[in-house]
Protein backbone atom coordinates (compact mmCIF):
# COMPACT_ATOMS: atom_id res chain seq x y z
CA UNK A 1 0.00 0.00 0.00
CA UNK A 2 1.18 3.82 -0.40
CA UNK A 3 -0.38 6.78 1.37
CA UNK A 4 -0.20 10.66 1.36
CA UNK A 5 -2.82 12.54 4.04
CA UNK A 6 -5.77 10.22 3.53
CA UNK A 7 -5.14 8.93 7.37
CA UNK A 8 -8.95 7.99 7.64
CA UNK A 9 -8.92 5.95 4.21
CA UNK A 10 -5.89 4.56 5.69
CA UNK A 11 -7.10 2.86 8.57
CA UNK A 12 -10.62 2.36 7.19
CA UNK A 13 -8.34 -0.02 4.55
CA UNK A 14 -6.10 -1.29 7.28
CA UNK A 15 -8.98 -2.17 10.13
CA UNK A 16 -11.06 -4.37 6.80
CA UNK A 17 -7.77 -5.89 6.02
CA UNK A 18 -6.96 -6.96 9.99
CA UNK A 19 -10.62 -8.29 9.95
CA UNK A 20 -10.39 -10.61 7.22
CA UNK A 21 -11.87 -14.22 8.15
CA UNK A 22 -11.83 -18.03 6.30
CA UNK A 23 -8.45 -17.76 5.59
CA UNK A 24 -6.60 -21.04 5.34
CA UNK A 25 -4.89 -22.46 8.43
CA UNK A 26 -1.44 -20.75 8.84
CA UNK A 27 -2.33 -18.02 6.91
CA UNK A 28 -0.14 -14.59 7.85
CA UNK A 29 -1.01 -11.21 6.26
CA UNK A 30 2.77 -8.58 6.64
CA UNK A 31 1.95 -5.62 5.70
CA UNK A 32 4.33 -2.92 3.93
CA UNK A 33 2.87 0.58 3.66
CA UNK A 34 4.84 3.41 2.54
CA UNK A 35 3.50 6.77 3.07
CA UNK A 36 4.34 9.58 1.09
CA UNK A 37 5.07 12.59 3.57
CA UNK A 38 1.60 12.96 4.92
CA UNK A 39 1.14 15.74 7.40
CA UNK A 40 -2.27 14.79 8.81
CA UNK A 41 -1.19 12.51 11.58
CA UNK A 42 -0.85 9.04 9.12
CA UNK A 43 1.93 7.68 10.27
CA UNK A 44 1.07 8.03 14.03
CA UNK A 45 -2.13 6.60 14.01
CA UNK A 46 -1.45 3.88 11.57
CA UNK A 47 1.39 2.81 14.39
CA UNK A 48 -1.21 3.32 17.06
CA UNK A 49 -3.87 1.22 15.83
CA UNK A 50 -1.59 -1.26 13.49
CA UNK A 51 1.67 -1.25 15.22
CA UNK A 52 2.20 -4.94 12.83
CA UNK A 53 2.32 -3.11 9.61
CA UNK A 54 5.49 -1.83 8.62
CA UNK A 55 5.62 1.66 7.86
CA UNK A 56 7.96 3.20 5.59
CA UNK A 57 8.03 7.26 5.15
CA UNK A 58 9.47 8.95 1.83
CA UNK A 59 8.75 12.24 0.24
CA UNK A 60 6.03 14.04 -0.85
CA UNK A 61 7.10 13.68 -4.21
CA UNK A 62 6.92 10.27 -4.40
CA UNK A 63 3.48 9.28 -6.46
CA UNK A 64 1.76 6.28 -6.38
CA UNK A 65 3.84 3.95 -8.48
CA UNK A 66 7.40 5.00 -7.21
CA UNK A 67 5.39 4.29 -3.47
CA UNK A 68 4.40 0.53 -4.70
CA UNK A 69 7.58 -0.45 -6.23
CA UNK A 70 8.91 0.41 -2.34
CA UNK A 71 6.34 -1.27 -0.60
CA UNK A 72 6.89 -4.28 -3.57
CA UNK A 73 11.00 -3.70 -2.55
CA UNK A 74 10.47 -3.94 1.18
CA UNK A 75 8.06 -7.00 1.24
CA UNK A 76 10.91 -8.85 -0.89
CA UNK A 77 13.26 -7.77 1.58
CA UNK A 78 11.35 -8.96 4.70
CA UNK A 79 12.86 -12.50 4.55
CA UNK A 80 11.49 -16.16 5.92
CA UNK A 81 9.05 -17.35 5.04
CA UNK A 82 8.97 -16.43 1.47
CA UNK A 83 5.56 -15.00 0.70
CA UNK A 84 2.91 -17.06 -1.23
CA UNK A 85 0.96 -14.06 -2.91
CA UNK A 86 1.36 -10.12 -3.13
CA UNK A 87 -1.67 -8.48 -2.68
CA UNK A 88 -2.23 -4.91 -4.16
CA UNK A 89 -4.02 -2.78 -1.47
CA UNK A 90 -5.56 0.67 -2.68
CA UNK A 91 -6.17 3.38 0.20
CA UNK A 92 -9.82 3.62 0.47
CA UNK A 93 -10.79 -0.02 -0.37
CA UNK A 94 -12.63 -1.30 2.33
CA UNK A 95 -12.48 -5.34 1.74
CA UNK A 96 -15.57 -7.35 2.61
CA UNK A 97 -14.72 -9.52 5.47
CA UNK A 98 -14.07 -12.25 3.30
CA UNK A 99 -12.21 -11.06 0.36
CA UNK A 100 -9.06 -12.18 0.79
CA UNK A 101 -9.96 -15.32 1.33
CA UNK A 102 -12.22 -15.50 -2.31
CA UNK A 103 -9.28 -13.95 -4.03
CA UNK A 104 -6.90 -16.93 -2.69
CA UNK A 105 -9.37 -19.53 -3.48
CA UNK A 106 -9.90 -17.72 -7.21
CA UNK A 107 -5.96 -18.03 -7.43
CA UNK A 108 -5.94 -21.72 -6.38
CA UNK A 109 -8.28 -22.49 -8.93
CA UNK A 110 -6.04 -21.15 -11.77
CA UNK A 111 -3.30 -23.56 -10.29
CA UNK A 112 -1.55 -20.20 -9.06
CA UNK A 113 -0.84 -18.93 -12.38
CA UNK A 114 -3.17 -16.09 -13.12
CA UNK A 115 -3.38 -12.51 -11.69
CA UNK A 116 -6.29 -12.26 -9.95
CA UNK A 117 -8.16 -8.96 -9.74
CA UNK A 118 -11.13 -7.38 -7.16
CA UNK A 119 -13.87 -5.43 -8.34
CA UNK A 120 -15.00 -2.79 -6.13
CA UNK A 121 -18.10 -1.25 -6.14
CA UNK A 122 -19.52 2.48 -4.82
CA UNK A 123 -23.32 3.27 -4.44
CA UNK A 124 -23.86 -0.01 -6.16
CA UNK A 125 -21.54 0.56 -9.26
CA UNK A 126 -18.32 -1.22 -10.06
CA UNK A 127 -15.78 1.42 -9.85
CA UNK A 128 -12.43 -0.53 -9.69
CA UNK A 129 -12.02 -3.73 -11.63
CA UNK A 130 -10.21 -5.61 -14.46
CA UNK A 131 -10.03 -3.75 -17.76
CA UNK A 132 -10.93 -5.34 -21.57
CA UNK A 133 -10.02 -3.70 -24.72
CA UNK A 134 -13.28 -1.75 -26.19
CA UNK A 135 -11.61 -0.10 -29.07
CA UNK A 136 -9.66 2.24 -27.98
CA UNK A 137 -11.12 2.59 -24.69
CA UNK A 138 -10.47 -0.15 -21.37
CA UNK A 139 -13.78 -1.51 -20.39
CA UNK A 140 -14.45 -2.19 -16.64
CA UNK A 141 -15.47 -6.34 -16.46
CA UNK A 142 -17.97 -6.30 -14.39
CA UNK A 143 -17.40 -9.46 -11.87
CA UNK A 144 -19.75 -12.90 -12.34
CA UNK A 145 -20.20 -16.04 -10.72
CA UNK A 146 -17.52 -17.56 -12.00
CA UNK A 147 -13.66 -15.47 -12.77
CA UNK A 148 -13.88 -13.35 -15.65
CA UNK A 149 -10.98 -12.80 -18.19
CA UNK A 150 -9.29 -9.38 -18.78
CA UNK A 151 -6.66 -7.93 -20.40
CA UNK A 152 -5.32 -5.86 -17.77
CA UNK A 153 -6.31 -3.70 -14.18
CA UNK A 154 -6.56 -1.01 -11.99
CA UNK A 155 -4.23 -1.81 -9.28
CA UNK A 156 -6.17 -1.68 -6.36
CA UNK A 157 -7.41 -5.17 -6.11
CA UNK A 158 -4.67 -7.20 -7.33
CA UNK A 159 -3.41 -10.60 -5.94
CA UNK A 160 -0.24 -12.10 -7.52
CA UNK A 161 0.94 -15.38 -6.61
CA UNK A 162 4.71 -14.76 -5.32
CA UNK A 163 5.74 -17.26 -9.08
CA UNK A 164 3.56 -14.43 -11.07
CA UNK A 165 4.85 -11.35 -9.64
CA UNK A 166 8.92 -12.89 -9.87
CA UNK A 167 8.09 -13.13 -13.51
CA UNK A 168 6.47 -9.77 -14.26
CA UNK A 169 7.75 -7.70 -11.82
CA UNK A 170 6.62 -4.22 -10.09
CA UNK A 171 5.11 -1.29 -11.45
CA UNK A 172 7.55 -0.18 -13.83
CA UNK A 173 9.72 3.18 -13.07
CA UNK A 174 8.48 5.43 -15.84
CA UNK A 175 4.50 5.72 -14.21
CA UNK A 176 5.45 7.62 -11.47
CA UNK A 177 2.27 9.18 -11.70
CA UNK A 178 -0.99 6.82 -13.78
CA UNK A 179 -1.05 3.75 -16.11
CA UNK A 180 1.78 1.90 -14.51
CA UNK A 181 -0.91 -0.63 -13.37
CA UNK A 182 -2.73 -1.17 -16.93
CA UNK A 183 1.39 -1.23 -18.18
CA UNK A 184 1.74 -4.29 -15.41
CA UNK A 185 -1.42 -6.00 -17.11
CA UNK A 186 -0.34 -5.95 -20.49
CA UNK A 187 3.12 -6.98 -19.50
CA UNK A 188 1.82 -10.10 -17.76
CA UNK A 189 -0.62 -11.07 -20.70
CA UNK A 190 2.86 -10.61 -22.88
CA UNK A 191 5.00 -13.18 -20.78
CA UNK A 192 2.24 -15.47 -20.82
CA UNK A 193 -0.29 -15.07 -17.21
CA UNK A 194 -3.48 -14.53 -17.46
CA UNK A 195 -5.18 -12.41 -15.66
CA UNK A 196 -9.15 -12.33 -14.17
CA UNK A 197 -11.37 -10.80 -11.89
CA UNK A 198 -12.59 -12.89 -9.18
CA UNK A 199 -16.51 -13.74 -8.90
CA UNK A 200 -18.54 -11.19 -7.13
CA UNK A 201 -17.59 -7.62 -5.43
CA UNK A 202 -15.00 -7.78 -2.88
CA UNK A 203 -15.53 -5.13 -1.28
CA UNK A 204 -16.19 -0.85 -1.54
CA UNK A 205 -13.39 1.51 -3.10
CA UNK A 206 -13.10 4.57 -4.51
CA UNK A 207 -14.99 6.16 -7.61
CA UNK A 208 -13.66 5.53 -11.19
CA UNK A 209 -10.02 6.60 -11.64
CA UNK A 210 -9.88 9.78 -14.55
CA UNK A 211 -9.87 8.93 -18.21
CA UNK A 212 -6.71 7.69 -19.38
CA UNK A 213 -7.09 8.07 -23.20
CA UNK A 214 -6.20 9.58 -26.20
CA UNK A 215 -8.49 12.99 -26.12
CA UNK A 216 -6.87 13.88 -22.47
CA UNK A 217 -2.71 15.38 -22.54
CA UNK A 218 -3.23 14.52 -18.86
CA UNK A 219 -0.23 12.37 -18.19
CA UNK A 220 3.35 12.85 -18.10
CA UNK A 221 4.68 13.22 -21.44
CA UNK A 222 7.59 10.48 -21.17
CA UNK A 223 4.90 8.21 -19.55
CA UNK A 224 1.79 8.28 -22.50
CA UNK A 225 4.68 7.75 -24.76
CA UNK A 226 6.46 4.62 -23.43
CA UNK A 227 2.68 3.35 -22.85
CA UNK A 228 1.80 3.90 -26.45
CA UNK A 229 5.13 2.18 -28.06
CA UNK A 230 4.35 -0.42 -25.66
CA UNK A 231 0.34 -1.43 -26.18
CA UNK A 232 -1.23 0.23 -28.81
CA UNK A 233 0.94 -1.06 -31.70
CA UNK A 234 0.79 0.40 -35.40
CA UNK A 235 -1.84 3.23 -33.87
CA UNK A 236 0.99 4.34 -31.24
CA UNK A 237 2.32 7.18 -33.28
CA UNK A 238 -0.88 8.59 -33.76
CA UNK A 239 -1.92 8.25 -30.32
CA UNK A 240 0.81 9.53 -28.83
CA UNK A 241 0.58 13.19 -30.05
CA UNK A 242 -3.09 12.98 -30.12
CA UNK A 243 -3.61 14.60 -27.31
CA UNK A 244 -1.16 17.44 -27.36
CA UNK A 245 -2.55 17.83 -30.72
CA UNK A 246 -6.07 18.45 -29.20
CA UNK A 247 -5.10 20.81 -26.44
CA UNK A 248 -3.35 23.17 -29.38
CA UNK A 249 -6.45 22.54 -31.44
CA UNK A 250 -8.30 23.81 -28.18
CA UNK A 251 -6.42 26.71 -27.10
CA UNK A 252 -6.44 28.24 -30.76
CA UNK A 253 -9.79 27.92 -30.91
CA UNK A 254 -10.46 29.59 -27.85
CA UNK A 255 -8.09 32.52 -28.33
CA UNK A 256 -9.63 32.80 -32.03
CA UNK A 257 -13.61 33.02 -29.65
CA UNK A 258 -11.92 35.18 -27.45
CA UNK A 259 -12.87 39.46 -28.25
Amino acid sequence: MTTHNRRADTLATLDALAAQRDLPPGTRVRVHLVDAGSTDGTVAAVRDAHPGVQVTVVGADVRRGHGMRLASRNSRAAGSPEPTHQLWLGTGVRLAPDALARLLETSNACDEEAVVVGAVRQGGTTTRSGRRRDGRALALVEPGARPEPCDTYDGDVVLLPWAVRERVGDIDKVFRHGMGDYDHGFRARRAGIPAFVAPHHVGDGPPPPAPQDSSKPGVPVREWWVYCWRHTGVRAPVLMVSPYVVTVARALATGRAAP
